[in-house]
């Protein structure tokens, strides 16, 4: 956690804001090891008499979220995964623990989402030219900067959804203030973190079945030192309104309980004139969104027949809607922007994404 970033963005307790309290800011209040402006192992309370929970600091990560407790819990598994195992070791314990398990899952997905944000820096990918080549985040993100046009002012950036951290370098790149990246997965903002502070990537690519590779470059890191990562809730980020000038929030609307509830926390978060990139393949599921909220995919009988783009449309457009956001509008759209997945050496998803750029009034 960069003690820059902490100060400027001033986070609140998350806690208190879902329990009703007054907002109350947290505070730094161990460092157990630190690097220059970035604490490495330390403690955030929230200073409030009737809560004074505490946050810790973990691996440069800060854990900012309303029950740390659970959090802990629930993230074990990758919050305690060993960073000093050999390939073979590793090799005989995906055997071992077999599929379908946490530490599957964690080893697929890290590898999969760590492909694409950085793999085209990999002199391997260079060498063997992809018919999917990575960096779709990257392309996403720009595309959608494009369309958000002139006129956005300076000043800090989220990426809310940020996995691995490409698209938080990428906005870094587009605008010269403070850049910070959410997300609760904790194995992918440690991931982030050391592309950022080490200027490395290490994961393992999955070749087929439980065969997987290990990769181990160099990746470019420019706007190092205006880059930091949390762990934060999309429903419960920790931050005053207006806060930022830029958002992006790629792939996230169809894995949170609420889509409407982060669109309005986006228009809520940006300053006036300020721009957010979302995109979505409305790849809905029920474990992560009840059916009732989503955006499209059910309710054929209404007036949009069930169709998602006309009625998220509609949400992004004031007083087309009930729900509609106010104060935000659309800038620009592409319905199909093309996203490659690679889930192993033979199989690769596609998705066709929505990608929308927002522009807040001034």
């Amino acid at each position: 956690m960069r003690i820059g970033h902490f100060e400027a963005l001033a986070p609140v307790c998350p806690r208190c804001r879902i329990e009703g309290r007054p907002d109350s800011p947290l505070t730094l209040t161990r460092i157990g090891a630190r690097e220059g402006d970035v604490v490495i192992d330390g403690t955030l309370q929230c200073g409030a008499p009737d809560c004074l929970c505490e946050f810790p600091v973990i691996d440069a990560v800060p854990v900012i979220v309303a029950d740390p407790a659970r959090y802990l819990a629930d993230s074990q598994t990758q919050i305690l995964a060993r960073e000093d195992l050999s390939a073979e070791a590793l090799g005989l314990l995906g055997d071992a623990i077999g599929p379908g398990t946490p530490f599957e899952a964690t080893r697929h997905h890290l590898g999969a989402y760590a492909h694409d944000h950085w793999g085209e820096f990999d002199p391997e990918e260079a060498a063997s030219p992809s018919a999917f080549p990575p960096g779709s985040v990257a392309r996403a993100l720009r595309a959608g900067l494009a369309m958000l046009g002139e006129g956005v002012p300076e000043g800090p950036a989220l990426d809310i959804g940020c996995s691995v951290g490409r698209a938080s370098m990428e906005l870094a790149a587009a605008g010269g203030g403070p850049v910070l990246g959410v997300d609760l997965n904790f194995s992918m903002l440690r991931l982030a973190q050391r592309a950022i502070l080490r200027g490395r990537v290490a994961y393992q690519r999955r070749r087929i079945g439980l065969v997987y590779d290990p990769r181990d470059f160099a990746v470019p890191a420019p706007d190092a030192a205006r880059i930091d990562f949390w762990a934060s809730d999309a429903m419960a980020l920790p931050f005053g309104a207006g806060a930022f000038a830029r958002i992006s929030a790629l792939n996230v609307l169809d894995c949170v309980p609420s889509p409407v509830a982060l669109l309005n926390a986006v228009a809520v978060l940006l300053r006036p004139a300020g721009g957010a990139v979302l995109s979505t393949p409305y790849d809905w599921a029920p474990s992560a969104t009840e059916p009732a909220f989503w955006i499209g995919g059910h309710s054929q009988r209404g007036p949009h027949q069930g169709a998602a783009e006309p009625l998220l449309r509609a949400l992004l457009t004031e007083g087309q809607h009930p729900q509609s956001i106010a104060g935000i509008a659309i800038a620009g759209e592409d319905p199909a922007f093309p996203w490659a997945v690679r889930l192993h050496a033979r199989s690769t998803m596609v998705y066709a994404l929505h990608l929308l750029a927002l522009r807040k009034s001034a």
